[in-house]
């Protein structure tokens, strides 16, 4: 099995910065992985992923040019989300997620799921 868990989140201003991790541990995988974030009463949206390599990212059209996805530097299966210009519209529990296949945009993409971190934007 395969345990995936954030780290991250809080509170910030509009037009602050935070920044999320995610490692995925246990199985030994070579894993895709991916954000989403899911705010009250929406459905889940899909925010960035990035393939096993680092060599394929995918952006949600309302966070490109302002999140950054990348895989972390001599550690397996970790990620971190930058987070710039944040915006209230931002505000939303953030998923993340892994998968031993091939990197996707789609929920179903992705076998495996942390519980979500919440971020919070004030005005």
């Amino acid at each position: 099995q395969v345990q995936v868990e954030e780290t991250g989140g809080g509170l910030v201003q509009a037009g602050g910065s935070l920044r999320l991790s995610c490692a995925a541990s246990g199985r030994a995988i070579s894993a895709a992985m991916g954000w989403f974030r899911q705010a009250p009463g929406k459905e889940r949206e899909f925010v960035a992923s990035i393939s096993w390599s680092g060599g394929s990212i995918y952006y949600g059209d309302s966070v490109k040019g302002r999140f950054t996805i990348t895989r972390r530097r001599g550690v397996q299966n970790t990620v971190d989300l930058q987070m710039n210009s944040l915006e209230p519209e931002d505000s939303a529990v953030y998923y993340c997620a892994a998968t031993a296949g091939g990197v996707g945009v789609k929920p179903y993409d992705f076998e495996y799921w942390g519980q979500g971190t919440q971020v919070t934007v004030s005005s």
